[in-house]
């Protein structure tokens, strides 16, 4: 992702924040439903901590070098 502009790291790291939010309604509303597919909610909280860390990873990138 080294080769992504800043504008570019922006605009994916909205998309980011998007689906995990769409994620977390998803999980909420399929825990909250009477018949719980478990394998399903474990999946989306799966992948729901895999974009955290990539909304992570984004953030870190996009945070400006300081020389000490």
């Amino acid at each position: 992702m080294n080769e992504l502009s800043d504008d570019e790291l922006r605009a994916r790291l909205t998309e980011l924040r998007i689906e995990h939010r769409d994620l977390d309604e998803a999980i909420t509303g399929l825990a909250d439903s009477v018949h719980v597919d478990q394998l399903r909610l474990r999946r989306l909280k799966k992948r729901k901590l895999l974009l955290k860390d990539s909304i992570a990873r984004i953030e870190s990138m996009l945070i400006p070098d300081m020389d000490a």
